[in-house]
């Protein structure tokens, strides 16, 4: 590291610890040749991640789309902001632990769907028919024989915490 005083390349680290923020390494260097201290911080480089199109363009990972999707499928369902948030964590995780740097919304789609099918079932189906692009009754009926098929529970008020009406 090169002293900002003089220029000089030969400096020694006398303390290091992380910052308050605990995402960079704080250090407190001083220089060989003309002994002044100085600080340092070190933080870890993030690689951005892009996102493949359909039609192949590409552009920066953003969590807001996701959760925009999301929160546009679960309108009027008995899922919270924290359940919401824990999805997107679970498949960010995912996503951000691959060796790839671009990833097609393909991928990103079927995390989220993948996701969904657990947490509830029409939230599931809504952000599939968007997702798909679900064109027709038939296909709709197509998927809800899948959910079917899994067995899953519907939906029943007063389950899970919810109000009856």
């Amino acid at each position: 590291m090169k002293c900002p005083f003089c220029n000089a390349a030969d400096t020694k680290v006398i303390d290091s610890r992380p910052a308050d923020d605990n995402s960079s390494i704080r250090r407190r260097r001083q220089c060989e040749t003309c002994g002044k201290r100085f600080t340092t911080y070190e933080k870890l480089e993030t690689i951005p991640l892009m996102v493949v199109k359909k039609d192949n363009t590409r552009e920066m990972y953003d969590r807001a789309k996701i959760e925009a999707g999301i929160l546009h499928s679960c309108h009027k369902r008995p899922v919270s902001q924290g359940q919401i948030s824990a999805l997107i964590d679970d498949v960010e995780n995912n996503l951000f632990n691959r060796e790839e740097r671009e990833i097609s919304t393909a991928v990103i789609g079927e995390l989220v769907m993948e996701r969904l099918k657990d947490l509830d079932v029409v939230t599931y189906v809504r952000f599939a028919s968007v997702y798909r692009e679900f064109k027709d009754v038939d296909t709709f009926m197509e998927e809800l024989q899948k959910i079917q098929q899994r067995n899953v529970p519907s939906y029943e008020p007063g389950k899970n915490g919810e109000e009856t009406r």
